[in-house]
């Protein structure tokens, strides 16, 4: 598994923001959303692509272009369509899943209450977004299940990541070259309720401003 923390101050200034418990969700959504353009463009460094003969206005050249299957783009519901926009920005072309995934705040495990996925995705790049990596435990089921697909691999997409969370998942997937996981930062911990520390709070409402 590899890991990538985004550094470059436009993420930082950005993350900064949406730290920031004054921000009010309409700047929050749209920072996300520049914030993941920005982070998608490292997340996308290794997409597969092939070259194409096109005509421009003055000749005939070799430009490139996505190969076929073209990626897939997985947001986590319901936090993860905060990021939608702003990946799609970046790649207009990818085809679009979804997968609702909960955590048990008794347990901190992961539960799969819904899914919009094609059913075989052998050959498949799959960018799954979900903002903050704490225990772990969504974004390992969600590997999981797209791998149990036939995905040839996985990037993850977050904003956040705790070093508890990425742990865990270093020790479940080990040494696998298929799995990458970009962040715009790794915090400092995770507190008794499992949230990120510093962190920026519960993504989700801070989003849509409502309760989950």
């Amino acid at each position: 598994m590899r890991v990538l923390e985004v550094d470059h101050p436009l993420v930082a200034h950005k993350l900064t923001v949406l730290r920031d418990k004054t921000t009010p969700s309409p700047v929050f959504r749209q920072l996300t959303e520049e914030l993941v353009t920005l982070l998608a463009y490292e997340a996308t460094r290794d997409v597969r692509t092939q070259p194409v003969e096109i005509e421009t206005p003055v000749t005939r050249t070799v430009g490139t272009a996505f190969t076929k299957p073209t990626p897939l783009v997985v947001p986590i519901l319901r936090a993860g369509l905060g990021m939608l926009e702003g990946m799609t920005k970046l790649v207009p072309t990818a085809e679009v899943g979804f997968l609702g995934m909960a955590r048990n705040e008794e347990t901190l495990e992961a539960i799969t209450y819904a899914e919009r996925l094609p059913a075989d995705l052998t050959g498949r790049q799959v960018f799954v977004l979900d903002p903050m990596l704490a225990t772990g435990g969504t974004l390992r089921e969600a590997i999981k299940f797209l791998f149990a697909r036939g995905a040839a691999d996985v990037t993850c997409i977050c904003l956040l990541g705790a070093p508890e969370g990425l742990k865990m998942l270093e020790a479940e997937l080990g040494d696998a070259e298929n799995v990458t996981i970009v962040l715009a930062s790794v915090d400092d911990r995770l507190d008794e309720h499992a949230y990120i520390v510093p962190g920026l709070g519960d993504a989700g409402d801070r989003l849509y401003g409502i309760a989950g």
